[in-house]
């Protein structure tokens, strides 16, 4: 049984195939009439879309499919243990349900390097329990030019080889890079002393730059959202 899970964002779409658990083909697309075009081309049997864009009601009209829409309603192969899981992000729990999903169990972490940081640990009765969120690589460069009156907003294209900064741009490259990837060891320690045999998952559009961060217990899977979302449409049409 083929599915499709769509993961529609404020700026890109992502789509991916599965078949059963195997990842069979994944697409991303800068708006949903070019996605459209594309669905239409590809054989699935069932669907899932999670969007912060549109709502369910307007989906229907625009896509030639039926589809499961993910919200904070729809049943999960793991429990929820937020106390305010109304205002959990789609993103978190999919995030979180892919590392289970690939762990086969917990405890697991998953990490979404996107506008926000994210951190999201199932235990290991499958229990979703919560996590942490900080600021993303692009928001810690705007907010140090946003609020000084003189430093500016620096390119975050590549980590630098040094920590040292030799001027004042490179000082402030340097502490966004570094200070983050201190962050991420720092806070996947403290998970691992919690939790003792805890495995990390590391996803989302600044991945590939943590990619040496990679270890035993530690793994970079980018398209780690989209492994959880077809978990969940499993455990909907199982």
């Amino acid at each position: 049984m083929s599915n499709l899970v769509v993961d529609i964002g404020n700026t890109r779409i992502k789509s991916a195939v599965f078949e059963g658990k195997e990842l069979f083909e994944e697409h991303t697309f800068s708006s949903l009439d070019l996605a459209v075009e594309k669905w239409a081309e590809i054989s699935f049997s069932k669907a899932l879309v999670s969007s912060v864009k549109f709502a369910e009601e307007e989906l229907k009209e625009k896509l030639h499919f039926s589809f499961h829409f993910l919200s904070s309603q729809t049943p999960l192969p793991i429990s929820n243990g937020y106390a305010t899981p109304q205002t959990l992000g789609l993103d978190r729990i999919a995030a979180a349900v892919g590392a289970w999903s690939l762990a086969g169990k917990g405890p697991v972490v998953a990490v979404d390097l996107g506008t926000c940081v994210t951190y999201d640990v199932v235990d290991e009765n499958g229990r979703f329990l919560g996590g942490v969120i900080s600021p993303g690589l692009e928001m810690r460069a705007k907010a140090m030019n946003s609020f000084t009156a003189r430093l500016p907003l620096v390119e975050l294209k590549t980590k630098p080889e040094s920590f040292v900064g030799d001027t004042t741009t490179a000082c402030m490259q340097s502490g966004v890079w570094y200070g983050l990837e201190y962050e991420l060891l720092g806070h996947l320690e403290a998970f691992r002393l919690k939790f003792p045999e805890i495995r990390a998952f590391i996803c989302g559009g600044d991945a590939h730059s943590f990619v040496s961060l990679a270890k035993d217990h530690i793994f970079v899977v980018p398209n780690l959202v989209l492994h959880g979302l077809n978990c969940i449409l499993n455990h909907n049409v199982e």
